[in-house]
């Protein structure tokens, strides 16, 4: 490209022999009636180089923000930017803390993603506003009608709906209409740029310098990122719209001033011939949901005639149940508990069956309900004073960076796609963990592990009825593994003054009732405490 100067408006060079003066081209607009067909500086330079009355297409003034339409359109991106990283602010720390209307009940995770492309989007058409290329435009208009597909389905799953919520809703809509709005922001600059190149040089220019080049090149390197992390998105939602359709086997029911649903499911016979109420055991899951196999070992139980009845609620964020607002303690989750029995009518008396992490909660639970707890049987328990291992920052980090990438699914794709997962294993079998809402309620978990969570078990303990029996079924692989685990077994064995049992299954693992052996003493113990 030759290197042209500019002109000053003061042309005064002769004109070309047998030419007059009249066909030369006209001069530039009188700068005192400047709109939006004007350039915004003068002409600086004599020079002859290009053609009377034109401008060098590499000078800064041949710029498509001259136009009054694209400045606009600038200045409404750049709005929009500082509208989005305020939602997008407000859905950061939604994870940790809920502000008041931004609860979503499938956690904040997809909420957020789509604020982070819609983000994003807005950044790199600021960043390239001015280099438009037609690659950036159609990625832009695929990426919008992926998320058209995001919309529909959201709107039309009627489980997803009520998951996500209006901020899921908002954040979806919102990210669609970001993508249509820079696939026209594109269009309309290129316009502007032709418009302005054709007036001020004499024609559009069609070359481009080699910082227009990259810039095209990373434009469109983001913008195909996005697009396939929105499909990707697109995927994992379809999963989930598929997961919809299967319905859990009890009742959800609403709690916490209808904030969120919480699913409960019992089985059994509730009374004895006599009409009298029987003993349920009430089961708290541990690490996973209590779906995955203290569901199978109740049921074996009742066929054996070892038990009557039990009942099992899923904690927040676990299978079938809906996520809390954050922050979300064990004795918030206790209280929830309470009120998804009192709402389904449940009542004691009760042994309380839970494992791992679960039995922090039953011991709350058992603490705050007194003498309708007959007794607390705990399969491998967590001790309070190990808490820190749940709360530990790499921990939290990490559930955290899997959250945010959890709506991009590559684990669920490839599971349904490659190992034959159904979705029995999403909702709450060995997939269960690569759930979004399941990440959050881990996430909360560690977050008041080793703070309102530990203040909440070691009030429980003080309060606890020292009558209450107690039953401790331990892992003798864990104990063996983990020199202070056997300890603080030990130590929950003084929980109150009527321990029945402490047992130690040597070849168990933590999930005790994987063992055979460990199965049997379980439902040994447990037909023990019921009668």
């Amino acid at each position: 490209m030759a290197n042209y100067t500019r002109h000053k408006p003061s042309w005064s060079a002769s004109p070309l022999p047998n030419e007059s003066s009249s066909s030369l081209s006209p001069p530039p607009p009188d700068l005192h009636d400047a709109n939006e067909h004007t350039r915004l500086l003068p002409n600086r330079i004599d020079s002859t180089n290009v053609p009377p009355g034109y401008l060098d297409p590499s000078d800064p003034a041949v710029s498509p923000y001259n136009l009054f339409t694209v400045r606009l359109l600038r200045g409404l991106t750049v709005v929009f930017t500082i509208f989005t990283f305020i939602w997008w602010v407000l859905l950061l720390v939604s994870a940790f803390v809920t502000p008041p209307g931004l609860h979503v009940r499938a956690g904040p995770f997809y909420s957020f993603a789509y604020t982070s492309v819609s983000l994003l989007t807005l950044v790199v058409l600021l960043l390239f506003f001015a280099v438009p290329s037609k690659s950036a435009r159609i990625l832009s208009f695929v990426t919008g009608g992926v998320l058209l597909i995001d919309v529909i389905i959201i709107l039309a799953a009627s489980r997803i709906r009520h998951e996500e919520g209006a901020v899921g809703i908002v954040s979806v809509v919102w990210a669609l209409l970001v993508a249509v709005w820079a696939g026209v922001a594109g269009r309309t600059v290129k316009w502007g740029k032709a418009e302005e190149e054709e007036r001020l040089t004499g024609r559009p220019e069609t070359r481009r310098s080699v910082l227009e080049w990259s810039e095209v090149l990373l434009s469109t390197i983001a913008l195909g990122a996005i697009a396939v992390v929105v499909i990707l998105m697109t995927l994992t939602l379809t999963l989930r719209a598929i997961d919809s359709g299967v319905g859990p086997p009890g009742e959800r029911y609403w709690v916490d001033e209808y904030k969120y649903q919480i699913h409960l499911y019992c089985q059994g016979q509730a009374t004895d011939a006599e009409g009298k109420r029987t003993t349920t055991v009430l089961i708290e899951g541990g690490e996973d949901p209590v779906e995955r196999g203290l569901w199978q070992l109740a049921e074996g139980a009742i066929k054996n005639g070892s038990i009557s009845r039990f009942c099992f609620a899923d904690r927040p964020g676990m299978a079938w149940s809906d996520t809390a607002p954050s922050p979300l303690s064990a004795s918030m989750a206790s209280d929830v508990l309470g009120e998804t029995l009192s709402r389904a009518g449940e009542t004691g008396p009760w042994v309380l069956v839970s494992a791992g992490v679960g039995s922090l909660y039953s011991r709350v639970f058992s603490s705050r309900h007194g003498k309708e707890v007959k007794g607390i049987l705990m399969i491998d328990p967590l001790h309070e004073d190990l808490l820190g291992r749940v709360a530990s920052p790499g921990r939290g980090f990490w559930l955290w960076v899997r959250g945010v990438i959890s709506p991009c699914g590559f684990d669920r794709i490839l599971g349904a796609l490659l190992r034959g997962r159904r979705s029995a294993d999403r909702i709450w079998g060995r997939a269960s963990y690569q759930s979004g809402s399941t990440i959050f309620a881990k996430l909360q978990e560690s977050l008041v592990a080793d703070s309102l969570t530990k203040r909440d078990v070691a009030s429980s303990r003080a309060i606890q009825d020292k009558n209450t029996a107690v039953v401790i079924i331990s892992s003798g692989k864990q104990i063996r593994k983990d020199s202070e685990w056997e300890d603080k077994q030990r130590d929950l064995s003084h929980l109150t003054r009527k321990l029945e049992d402490w047992d130690i299954v040597e070849d168990a693992p933590h999930r005790v009732w994987d063992d055979f052996k460990g199965r049997e003493l379980i439902e040994k113990r447990l037909r023990r405490l019921v009668g």
